[in-house]
């Protein structure tokens, strides 16, 4: 089985309401889905969501990277040899990691269609019996933040991630709001993206954050300042989640040589796709570091990914890939039942495409084959 052709075909995902956190207001998701087929007429669907702030791609520098750089340069090659299309992908060009990403996770999903089993089989079988996932709360004002915090509970939602970041004392209100309305028993988790910048800002919030019992905060200060999160680990008793900070391995040493965070989230988009994911998760769980899949909130293709690579990990304890949950519309069939996602077992990413979906809100079409 060999790479013989691919589609990228950039879409632009329709949110249901904006989604609002601490550097960007986004009212869709531009998203770039690859489908790649096999000379013995198999196809594998990955997806790349860029993020400038993050991945430093945007949506059509990923297009082309993909298209003249990376698709080329694995033409031919089986999806099963993941650790050679890595290195040949890392050898083409650096970083770009969500572009990569698609790459990756169209190759398991391959993998496993041609084995006939689900890709969590592939990666070392079903560890957990079950996933849940956070009601993910964009930012907004503290007294509507709190009633939708209401809402979602009634709606079957077991736990909160709060995003914040747009201006600390502001921020402390949405959540003291969001814990007032819910109580002390419902799990909190604060997602700061960044917004408080440093660590003489973020340290302000810690002595007001304590008795909030937050299960943790995630990446409170520009990402890169490890020193940073490492000096904020130290004055609180509040998890301190690494996100923006933690790409892919050598950043991890860094934060475990410093002992700078509780938790890692990791993402695909960020990674470089399931085969980096799996790799860091091992290291993090040597070093006694707790990890989280979440998400650039991609379609049910980019999700299910990420729930693949959750369920087969022992040290993955948290996931968040609700972006199927926010869309209007979406290309594909993950299922949800609040708060739980359910995986259907069938081959690969066991995801079926809307191809008429998928169609429907393509903006850009290309196409690479073997030569």
């Amino acid at each position: 089985m060999k790479i013989i052709k691919a589609d990228i075909v950039g879409i632009h995902l329709p949110l249901q309401s904006p989604f609002i956190i601490s550097y960007e207001t986004y009212d869709y998701m531009p998203s770039i889905i690859l489908k790649l087929e096999t000379d013995d007429g198999l196809v594998g669907y990955g997806e790349a969501v860029p993020d400038e702030h993050v991945t430093g791609e945007s949506f059509f520098s990923a297009i082309e990277v993909l298209k003249h750089q990376l698709l080329p340069a694995i033409m031919g090659e089986s999806p099963f040899s993941i650790e050679k299309i890595h290195d040949i992908m890392d050898s083409r060009i650096h970083a770009n990691r969500s572009a990569k990403a698609a790459i990756d996770i169209a190759c398991y999903d391959l993998m496993g269609k041609y084995a006939g089993k689900p890709v969590y089989d592939l990666i070392g079988g079903k560890f957990h019996k079950e996933l849940t996932f956070a009601k993910v709360l964009s930012i907004e004002e503290p007294e509507i933040m709190a009633e939708k915090a209401k809402q979602a509970l009634a709606l079957g939602y077991s736990s909160l991630k709060l995003k914040v970041g747009f201006d600390l004392f502001k921020d402390l209100e949405r959540i003291k709001a969001v814990r007032e309305a819910v109580g002390y028993e419902v799990p909190i988790r604060v997602d700061v993206n960044q917004g408080w910048k440093d660590y003489s800002t973020a340290a302000q919030a810690l002595p007001i954050l304590e008795p909030l019992r937050i299960s943790w905060l995630e990446q409170p200060i520009k990402m890169g300042d490890i020193d940073g999160l490492a000096e904020l680990r130290k004055k609180t008793v509040i998890p301190i989640m690494a996100d923006e900070s933690v790409h892919d391995g050598s950043e991890l040493n860094e934060i475990i040589k410093k002992n700078a965070a509780d938790k890692i989230n990791i993402k695909l988009m960020k990674s470089a796709g399931i085969y980096p994911a799996i790799h860091m998760a091992k290291t993090a769980e040597a070093a006694g570091i707790s990890c989280q899949v979440g998400s650039m909130v991609e379609s049910s293709i980019g999700s299910a990914a990420g729930y693949h690579t959750a369920m087969a990990r022992k040290n993955i304890t948290s996931t968040e890939l609700t972006g199927p949950l926010l869309f209007s519309k979406d290309i594909g069939d993950l299922e949800y039942q609040i708060p739980f996602v359910i995986l259907n077992g069938k081959p690969g990413l066991g995801v079926k495409v809307n191809e008429n979906t998928l169609q429907e809100l393509t903006i850009k079409k290309e196409t690479v084959q073997l030569k």
